[in-house]
């Protein structure tokens, strides 16, 4: 089964839809806050970084999502699947953010439960990987809490802003893990 870049997945609040040229004048609107980007591969608080990292998905080779609170209508953030293998059966869910105001709030919770429940039932994935900054505590403890295995660390792995390398530590889930996790985290 191939990647539909026309994917729309959804639960009961949130909507996430893939990302369109259009969106990036208002992404552009919560990404002001340069400290937010300091564990990211872009800064995307300037236009040309933000143009950058959405190269990818305007060219199909990522499938970008922007997040939507259905209540309110408004974009609350993005995340994306990336790095499919198909003969694999492997895909990768990150290139994840939150605006500011919606950080801690448990969205980012609803939205991995939306991607892993569609990677593993739809897609059938037997493998579900994130990966993160090695110094992104915030980022590494909200993989563990849904229940993500750490697998270890690639040093000098990624070019971060402002030329630093980042040292990328990996986290997965397997199909055979999947069933108990949904039952773990209550989705």
């Amino acid at each position: 089964m191939q990647i539909d870049f026309n994917l729309k997945l959804e639960s009961e609040k949130l909507l996430l839809r893939p990302l369109l040229e259009s969106d990036l004048a208002q992404l552009f609107e919560f990404t002001q806050e340069s400290e937010m980007w300091k564990f990211y591969t872009h800064d995307l608080s300037n236009k040309d970084g933000l143009i950058d990292w959405a190269r990818p998905a305007l060219k199909k080779d990522r499938l970008q999502f922007v997040i939507i609170d259905k209540a309110e209508n408004i974009i609350l953030g993005s995340t994306a699947f990336g790095n499919y293998a198909l003969r694999d059966r492997r895909i990768e869910i990150g290139w994840t953010w939150l605006a500011k105001p919606h950080q801690g709030s448990g969205i980012n919770a609803q939205v991995k439960q939306i991607m892993l429940t569609y990677a593993f039932e739809k897609l059938y994935m037997e493998r579900v990987e994130f990966k993160t900054d090695v110094l992104n505590t915030q980022a590494r403890k909200a993989l563990r809490n849904i229940g993500a295995i750490e697998e270890g660390v690639l040093r000098s792995h990624t070019l971060m802003t402002k030329e630093r390398r980042r040292d990328t530590i990996y986290y997965s889930i397997l199909k055979s893990e999947w069933n108990h996790i949904k039952r773990e985290n209550d989705w």
